[in-house]
């Protein structure tokens, strides 16, 4: 008789028992059902979000039997130990897993945590491969310690016992998973410092022409496409700038071409070409010296075409940066996200806009330095406009509490607020235990 993964490899399931399958709740052994869950979330678009809620919240006890048993099936394991399913206290029993190719390893090894680094360099697989040693090498987040021990490994030598014991001690706080809650909470406090704003470079860093250049160049094919396309903020102008932007006694009016006073209804470009103007001489008696005032940036932002917008997001300031984001050509509103001006508090605002384009919001994670502040992670799992299978994904790094708001909240879709709930009640389970 051929087994249920079989079946439903060959489609041979109905749709109710495809369910219980996502759910987990089939009747078969207890490797075959992460076997299972593991084929649903890669290849099935009806119930892969599903699967792939129902492993975020497995049981950790067999979650370690499979990523511990070389039986366990390859795919498994990849998914297991790929950056985004990965669960911390499943990595030392995946790395020293003969059945986990070196390969996945050294994709792992690319952009692992600093958590994640001090459990590898513990590994003894990991520091026997020369090939792991050398892309862990490259990682931004490996500390000068530890850089020094991966250069004696590949060099041949012997680890000295005080590294060793460094390596330990930074690695034990990951050893548990409350412990491994704490850790992402002390992440989140040490910000990375190019998004630190209290740095006294942070104000005069600018992006140098020539990385100007280079995104124009990488982002050429869609710049062309966008030629022409004037300014327009998600959620529109009104909703970018508020209903009171230009205070009633701060507008004069403007005469109108003949053109624009004919009868039919007027495009919104039309209506906002005979907007009230700013009175320069009233708003310059109410301005503050020194204060920045926003309709000139506005007016600077819609005179701009595609690649003046892109050159002023990675070169412009906060301000500048706050209305760009909400650019409806894509390749500008990006553009925002590689400023190297751009701060942790900006970056944690943008993760919580509901106006800003989807790409947005699926770049921000991609980010590494931005995915080291907690608020950030957080911010992206509560703004009900990410994309659901970018919630799921986020959930298992949220603090308890964190999963027991989320869980209440009526702005998020029910599969992120019910796998919230299971796993806040799971890491209270976990803590009472102890």
């Amino acid at each position: 008789m051929p087994r249920t993964i079989d079946q439903i490899r060959a489609n041979r399931l109905p749709a109710n028992m495809m369910q219980f399958a996502a759910k987990g709740a089939l009747s078969v052994p207890g490797d075959e059902n992460i076997e299972i869950l593991v084929y649903l979330a890669k290849h099935n678009k009806v119930f892969g979000d599903l699967a792939r809620m129902t492993l975020a919240g497995w049981d950790e006890k067999a979650s370690l039997a499979a990523a511990s048993n070389p039986k366990t099936s390859r795919e498994v394991l990849a998914y297991m130990v790929s950056p985004e399913n990965l669960r911390p206290t499943l990595l030392p029993p995946l790395l020293e897993n003969p059945s986990v190719l070196e390969s996945e390893v050294e994709k792992f090894a690319i952009s692992a945590t600093p958590e994640s680094i001090a459990l590898m360099l513990q590994s003894p697989r990991v520091r026997a491969s020369s090939a792991v040693l050398e892309v862990l090498r490259s990682n931004p987040y490996l500390k000068e310690n530890e850089g020094a021990e991966v250069r004696r490994l590949l060099a041949g030598g012997n680890v000295t016992p005080q590294a060793a014991e460094q390596a330990k001690s930074s690695a034990e706080p990951f050893s548990s998973p409350k412990a491994v809650e704490l850790a992402v909470s002390e992440v989140s406090r040490q910000a990375a410092p190019e998004l630190n704003p209290s740095l006294p470079h942070e104000e005069t860093q600018q992006a140098p022409d020539e990385e100007v250049s280079a995104y124009l160049a990488e982002h050429a094919a869609e710049i062309v496409s966008e030629q022409g396309k004037a300014f327009q903020p998600v959620g529109g102008i009104v909703d970018l700038l508020g209903a009171d932007y230009f205070p009633v006694s701060e507008v004069r009016d403007v005469e109108q071409p003949p053109a624009t006073q004919s009868g039919g209804t007027d495009s919104s470009a039309a209506a906002a070409a005979r907007a009230p103007v700013p009175d320069k001489a009233a708003a310059a008696k109410r301005q503050a010296p020194g204060e920045p005032r926003r309709e000139n940036t506005l007016q600077k932002i819609n005179n701009l075409d595609v690649k003046g917008r892109i050159q002023l997001a990675l070169k412009g300031n906060k301000e500048e940066r706050s209305i760009l984001i909400r650019d409806g050509s894509k390749v500008v509103a990006l553009a925002v996200l590689d400023a190297p001006k751009i701060t942790d508090g900006e970056v944690e605002a943008f993760a919580l806009q509901k106006n800003v384009l989807e790409a947005v919001l699926r770049t921000i994670p991609l980010k590494r330095r931005f995915m080291k502040n907690y608020v950030v992670v957080r911010n992206l799992t509560f703004n009900p406009r990410t994309p659901l299978d970018l919630s799921l994904g986020l959930l298992k790094h949220l603090l308890a509490q964190d999963l027991k708001n989320l869980s209440s909240n009526k702005e998020i879709s029910d599969t992120v607020r019910k796998l919230a709930l299971k796993m806040y009640k799971q890491k209270m389970e976990t803590a009472n235990k102890k």
